[in-house]
């Protein structure tokens, strides 16, 4: 029996453990999300008094601190906003699509986001939550409330692009300050819509664990179809024995 060399690389993630890492975590979000749509929808009541406790607070906060409120506008309906989000969806898809070995990854980047879209809309009609009403509003948003399409939109496309990132093998550098954009933008837009008094904390949670859940639905149907270019590049050739 071989012994492995101390300065041998190590070896890479099988893809089947991969596989049942994301459908793992695919459980818990879909159980997490489906528990938050009954209580919300049956308007639990401690559930309810929290919501209102924390936008209460949230809201008068906002009246006071006008230029964190202006700030946070400018956030949410211009960098963090669904359709800036979507369009670098777009723009990400549309590289991959002018790469020879990339088309149905593109074509699987645009129909996620769409799909979450659509996914995103039909819930707030099911759901029909209102949104939050205040005497001195700091801002304005229309239609239902539950679940937040900026949270999930956001969610879903930084989750994403993440991804991306990693499965073609990016730099260290380049995938770290991903990450930390991705970070502050996913937790910031939540706060904003909460901030300003246009959503409910639990229509930004639910926005959150539902783009979370797309994005590993989504990238356990790319694994199963595509492999990874860096599980290709270290994938035994045929002509190579085991243990050459």
């Amino acid at each position: 029996m071989q012994t492995p060399h101390l300065n041998s690389p190590p070896r890479p993630p099988r893809p089947r453990t991969a596989l049942r890492t994301a459908s793992r975590a695919a459980w818990v979000l879909a159980v997490c999300s489906a528990l938050l749509l009954v209580l919300v929808a049956a308007e639990w009541r401690p559930l309810i008094d929290l919501d209102t406790g924390i936008s209460r607070t949230t809201h008068r906060w906002a009246v006071e601190e006008t230029g964190v409120t202006q700030t946070f506008r400018v956030l949410t309906d211009w960098v963090w906003d669904p359709w800036t989000m979507r369009l670098l969806c777009a723009v990400a898809a549309l590289w991959l699509g002018l790469r020879r070995d990339a088309w149905w990854t593109a074509l699987w980047l645009a129909a996620t986001c769409a799909l979450a879209a659509l996914v995103q809309q039909v819930l707030k009609a099911a759901v029909g939550r209102a949104r939050p009403v205040w005497p001195d509003p700091v801002d304005s948003a229309h239609y239902a409330a539950f679940p937040s399409g900026h949270a999930m939109t956001a969610t879903v496309v930084c989750g994403l692009l993440l991804w991306l990132l990693h499965h073609y093998d990016a730099a260290r550098a380049a995938r770290l300050a991903a990450t930390a954009v991705a970070v502050v933008s996913v937790a910031g837009v939540g706060l904003t819509r909460v901030w300003l008094g246009v959503h409910w904390t639990t229509d930004v949670v639910a926005g959150w664990l539902m783009g979370a859940l797309t994005v590993c639905l989504a990238v356990s149907v790319h694994r199963r179809r595509r492999p990874g270019p860096a599980a290709r590049r270290t994938a035994p050739s045929p002509r190579e024995s085991p243990a050459s």
